[in-house]
């Protein structure tokens, strides 16, 4: 007798959770203006992407084509998979001194795993997670990106007497 009765209270909890399941389900189905999923890709024009969201590194540019990386290589350091590689080289100065500068900053979107560490480490904000999501590519080697532009330079620090 005891185990006919675990066995139908058994069959009992379980029709109780599957109706319980099938309440939001069938809520949805007499309310569907209510319903939150994104129906990706057909909606590519209207997708709500939230602001929170991290997509891939990115290194802004003003309208003069600066930037503000001053090669010092800790989201170099900082980056758990050595999906960034920064080449800098060493320019002199007309006062006789030499000055590291950005040449090349090399992004691997692909072994990248989206840890935003590298833009923590930043210590002059120069890059972001941008909120890009559609990363498909059927070869690889188009993940390997440059993120500063041809051109760019160094965003110039404002002194005392300039403002």
């Amino acid at each position: 007798m005891n185990a006919a009765k675990r066995y139908f209270t058994s069959i009992f909890k379980a029709i109780v959770a599957l109706l319980k399941g099938m309440k939001l389900t069938g809520s949805y189905l007499l309310r569907p203006s209510k319903i939150l999923t994104q129906q990706y890709p057909e909606n590519r024009d209207t997708l709500y992407i939230p602001e929170r969201f991290k997509g891939r590194v990115f290194m802004p540019h003003d309208e003069n084509n600066e930037h503000n990386c001053t090669a010092c290589t800790l989201c170099q350091l900082a980056c758990p998979n050595g999906s960034i590689r920064i080449i800098a080289k060493n320019i002199e100065m007309p006062d006789g001194t030499k000055k590291k500068v950005l040449d090349q900053w090399v992004y691997n979107l692909g072994s990248c795993t989206l840890c935003q560490l590298c833009v923590d480490a930043c210590p002059s904000d120069a890059i972001v997670m941008d909120n890009a999501f559609e990363f498909s590519v059927y070869d690889k080697s188009r993940l390997i990106y440059n993120l500063n532009k041809p051109g760019s330079r160094l965003k110039e620090k404002k002194t005392n007497s300039q403002v």
